[in-house]
């Protein structure tokens, strides 16, 4: 596979050769917009006329503020330090007999995406900057826009590490290369992630949903709490860190709701309130139980009244994707319990579960959320994109040397 010898090129290539070829991607987005619009207009009539869901055409439309936060985003990507060569580890094993664990690329990563052109991008960039070669399979709809973008970045930036593929048979085709691709990442919804899983034997890291949800604890501050949970659920509501369900101890509830819902009605979003909730909640529909494991990606959520921090935290656990959680409060204490006892990629306190993402995080751009617990977690940035390898550096010596009664010892000191 050619792109196999070009992830050997870049892991070895040096770090202003990355961060200047970062730049140039960036400047040729820039001098490219019109280009760019052009595809998207195309992809996103396109998508209109087949009647794409509003959360699908959000995340296909490929906006100036969207490439501007692209560009942002390399441009980040190069302040950040060189992650290939970190000395992970350092030991002594003997006088002399070094062994080091280093950080090294990855390889050949495959990304699988739906209407996503923004991530086309901060994938290309997070690739480049870890030394990674990278395949891009974006979704139909977006055909136009991520064409016209692996062209503008293999222009800029050389086609050795990037490869574009586009039809639905080749994502069979590269699901089954275990012997050429090293990473798989999907995002898009819970079957498509679900399916990728199910169908290769190479490691995937990612996320099927995110069912965020927003804790209103009893000693919340309630301008605090409604500025939270208003831009955690309305933001960007088709972002996979947008709040799906607010639980509200019921000492903060008759507070607290009524003015949650005035705020909810003037910004049109749609609310399930359960039993208890719905009093304080003139408009809301009764939720079913079903509502609160529901990804809506939409102005609407479900909303819970518990009667402790203990009820809140067993909802999560039952019912969150173990994304991103978040509690509002003015008490150590139940901030120490929440982070301690929930058990998700990302758990925030007083502030908006939209904080959940690479680009926010400082990691320059990300390539998706992980909600597993192997090798990443939470949003995976550059060092989600790199393994490690072992140095040994020494001067002639031998197992034997240390084996028997009257073998050497290893001294093992640490040196870093």
């Amino acid at each position: 596979m050619a792109l196999r010898k070009g992830a050997r090129r870049i892991s070895s290539s040096g770090d202003e050769e990355r961060k200047n070829l970062l730049m140039s991607i960036a400047g040729a987005l820039d001098f490219s917009r019109e280009r760019i619009r052009e595809a998207n207009d195309a992809d996103l009539k396109a998508a209109e006329d087949k009647g794409l869901q509003p959360s699908l055409m959000k995340r296909l439309a490929f906006t100036e503020e969207k490439i501007d936060s692209s560009i942002q985003g390399l441009k980040e990507l190069c302040s950040l330090p060189d992650p290939i060569g970190r000395v992970l580890e350092k030991r002594e094993l003997d006088p002399g007999f070094i062994l080091e664990r280093v950080s090294f690329p990855i390889g050949v990563i495959a990304m699988i995406f739906e209407a996503r052109p923004d991530a086309l991008v901060q994938i290309a960039g997070l690739a480049l900057r870890s030394g990674n070669a990278v395949v891009l399979k974006g979704g139909s709809e977006a055909r136009n826009t991520n064409r016209v973008l692996v062209d503008i970045i293999s222009e800029a930036a050389g086609n050795d590490w990037i490869l574009g593929v586009e039809s639905h048979e080749d994502v069979s085709i590269l699901l089954g290369m275990d012997r050429y691709i090293d990473l798989v990442i999907p995002r898009g919804s819970n079957a498509f992630v679900r399916y990728v899983m199910d169908h290769t034997r190479i490691p995937v890291i990612g996320h099927a949903d995110g069912i965020c949800s927003v804790y209103i604890d009893s000693s919340a501050d309630c301008d605090k709490a409604l500025s939270i949970a208003v831009d955690s659920k309305t933001q960007y509501p088709a972002a996979c860190n947008a709040a799906e369900t607010f639980l509200v101890h019921e000492g903060a509830a008759p507070v607290f709701l009524p003015k949650l819902n005035a705020e909810f009605a003037r910004l049109g979003v749609k609310v399930h309130a359960d039993g208890k909730a719905i009093a304080y909640m003139d408009g809301a529909v009764p939720a079913v139980p079903e509502d609160f494991d529901t990804e809506f990606l939409a102005l609407e959520c479900a909303v819970k009244v518990v009667s402790s921090i203990d009820e809140a935290i067993e909802h999560i656990a039952e019912h969150s994707s173990h994304h991103t959680d978040a509690i509002v409060t003015e008490s150590e204490d139940a901030k120490r319990r929440f982070f301690q006892d929930v058990d998700s990629a990302d758990v925030f306190c007083n502030c908006s579960t939209r904080f959940a993402d690479g680009f926010r995080f400082g990691l320059g751009a990300e390539v998706g959320i992980s909600t597993g617990k192997i090798h990443a977690r939470g949003p995976v940035g550059l060092s989600g994109l790199m393994t490690s390898k072992w140095l040994l550096s020494g001067h002639g010596e031998t197992v034997a040397e240390y084996s028997g009664r009257n073998g050497k010892s290893f001294h093992h000191k640490e040196l870093i």
